[in-house]
């Protein structure tokens, strides 16, 4: 059995790096081209530079963020395999991009000036929108964008890495946009390579088309979420062969008997009908809890599960756990593996009607994360 020491503080995420190795070596068996693994947004939650390393290990053959801040992190912790940044406000430091060997994605002619003008040597791959509505060039100035950067190919400015696009149905593979959209992607490299270029990577793939969708892998996949052990499209990880790698726990504060008819929390929308004790346990809100999920969230303590009673606080909730003998410094499960009999990232998105992408990634505030080799084998 593995022991999960306690926290020195209220409330942990502990992560699995294991996990994520297993989890991308997994998805790397999958297919037959080269891995994007997405460790943006700090590794869903997980740790940047950790998840980073973890998936490098697992097979991963490049890595996908959002911000020059999050590829400057990796690039100074030593992290030097191939690397793609694609959301750059204006007056981004191309310059320092370029002589890190950072890969940049680019939605418009006004950006691919902008790096050409930070000095040569860019990899760029050129974003098209092909039908999400969010960032990438439109179908009307894609040609416009394709020959000036074949012209800045021409003279050794820059190259042309990638031309790539996001799904709109991230989650729903089997939705009639994905066809569309992989054909719209292919139909602009077309107008791409007759503009000059060649030699570029096609990508769309997430991780729901990775899992799913052969037809959409193109060049390179690109998974984000199954990275990290859930499954993109809400169901069992496991029917996948992955396993969630963050576990996130608390400890009970405090606890008290209190009688039938006693209202919790803000708003005294929970009202115990009988004799019992409440728990209080000390994240809220600005931890991250979806408040949302006030009255719905499943919890475990003891090895027994319970709801949460009430509203979500900014700094805490309180759960109802009946008669249970639960004491100040009991451990409360968030969400963690299925496998153990834990609630799961899924189950609290059910709660609180949103995508377990959103419970992981903004968990913050006064956890405190630590990394672990392997958690297999816990109670």
């Amino acid at each position: 059995m593995t022991d999960i020491p306690l926290s020195p503080g209220m409330a942990v995420l502990d992560v699995d790096l294991s996990a994520i190795t297993d989890n991308v070596r997994t998805l790397r068996a999958r297919v037959d081209r080269p891995l994007m693994a997405v460790v943006k947004a700090d590794g869903y939650g997980h740790g940047l530079v950790e998840a980073a390393r973890a998936a490098l290990a697992g097979g991963a053959d490049s890595l996908g963020v959002t911000t020059l801040g999050e590829a400057r992190a990796l690039r100074e912790a030593g992290v030097d395999a191939p690397l793609l940044s694609w959301l750059h406000a204006p007056g981004a430091d191309f310059g320092w991009a370029i002589g890190a060997g950072v890969a940049l994605g680019l939605s418009s002619l006004e950006a691919l000036e902008a790096v050409a003008a930070a000095g040569a040597g860019a990899a760029v791959h050129l974003k098209i929108d092909t039908g999400l509505g969010r960032a990438g060039c439109t179908a009307d100035d894609w040609p416009a964008l394709v020959e000036r950067a074949a012209g800045l190919a021409a003279d050794g400015r820059l190259s042309v890495a990638g031309i790539w696009s996001h799904f709109a149905f991230a989650d729903a593979p089997g939705h009639p946009t994905v066809r569309r959209q992989v054909v719209n992607l292919r139909a602009a490299a077309d107008v791409a390579r007759a503009a000059g270029l060649d030699g570029f990577a096609l990508h769309i793939a997430n991780s729901a088309a990775t899992l799913t969708d052969p037809d959409a892998w193109c060049d390179v996949v690109r998974p984000g979420v199954a990275v990290y052990g859930l499954d993109p499209m809400g169901g069992d990880p496991a029917a996948y062969g992955l396993r969630p790698a963050m576990r996130a726990s608390a400890r009970v504060l405090m606890a008290k008997d209190v009688p039938a008819g006693t209202g919790v929390s803000y708003g005294l929308t929970y009202t115990t009908n009988a004799p019992t004790r409440l728990a209080v346990v000390p994240v809220g809100y600005a931890d991250g809890i979806p408040r949302a999920a006030s009255n719905k969230a499943p919890v475990a303590i003891g090895g027994r599960r319970y709801r949460i009673a009430g509203r979500v606080c900014m700094d805490q909730f309180v759960v109802d756990v009946g008669d249970a003998p639960v004491a100040a410094g009991d451990e409360v499960v968030l969400w963690g593996d299925a496998a153990y009999g834990e609630p799961t990232a899924q189950e609290w998105a059910d709660a609180a009607d949103t995508i377990h992408y959103e419970i992981v990634a903004r968990v913050g505030g006064r956890f405190v994360r630590r990394h672990h080799d392997d958690l297999r084998g816990r109670a």
